[in-house]
């Protein structure tokens, strides 16, 4: 099978760009344009940036006969194809390579803030774009690899054993009552209840006698020992029989 074509696009272009030779950077600290001579360019001319696959490219022409003055291959934004400086928003490090492999860095710049605004923003805008290429052939690799295939083949059944259940006991029914009745003791007999009357011994005593008589009147059954030797008691024991 034939490798696609690929096709080169043009994603920015900007009418007025000015080029600096930079020092050496002698720290990591970054490039500043300061130490630039801002005020003697070393050439002005027209910037593109076109793009060929994943791949984008700044190239620096001539205004007028579109000759390539330089360009630099951009494999990834921030990176160090590309590096702003640290003291402006409108400058910015280029490393330039020639057909033959060598690179140099160069200082760029643009006379108006927006046209390093849309600069800035054409290269995010790309590698945006490489990045979710690359997740979506990912997500399509991963997809493409064997499956599991969970369905039945020709003539294969599944058998299912279904147990009953233990079978839970039936609660007993309890009394309507709030107390239950307690068993019987074992080899014991079950006394009668007590009699709802009750004889009544009354202990002897002339000082009692007013209260004899009114539990007489009360309870016919109470029965009242008395004394032989006084004669009201005995009054008292014939009216009663």
């Amino acid at each position: 099978m034939a490798s696609e074509v690929e096709y080169e696009s043009i994603l920015c272009v900007k009418p007025d760009v000015i080029v600096y030779r930079i020092p050496p950077r002698a720290s990591n600290r970054g490039y500043r344009a300061a130490d630039w001579k801002l005020d003697t360019p070393d050439w002005t001319g027209r910037l593109r940036i076109t793009a060929k696959g994943k791949v984008a490219y700044i190239k620096l022409e001539d205004k007028v006969s579109g000759e390539l003055f330089a360009q630099a291959p951009v494999n990834e934004y921030p990176g160090i194809a590309v590096e702003t400086v640290s003291d402006s928003s409108r400058y910015f490090v280029l490393r330039i390579q020639d057909d033959n492999g060598r690179s140099a860095f160069i200082g760029v710049g643009f006379g108006d803030r927006g046209d390093s605004f849309d600069f800035n923003v054409a290269l995010q805008d790309h590698f945006k774009w490489v990045k979710q290429e690359n997740e979506i052939k990912s997500s399509q690799a991963a997809d493409s690899g064997p499956k599991l295939d969970l369905g039945f083949k020709e003539g294969q059944t599944i058998t299912l054993n279904i147990g009953q259940g233990k079978k839970r006991d039936k609660p007993r029914p309890q009394s309507s009552g709030g107390l239950g009745l307690l068993p019987p003791p074992p080899g014991g007999k079950i006394a009668p209840p007590p009699s709802s009357n009750h004889n009544t011994v009354q202990p002897s005593g002339g000082a009692q006698t007013e209260c004899l008589l009114e539990l007489d009147s009360s309870n016919s059954n109470t029965v009242v020992q008395s004394n032989p030797s006084s004669d009201l008691w005995g009054d008292f024991s014939s009216s009663a029989r």
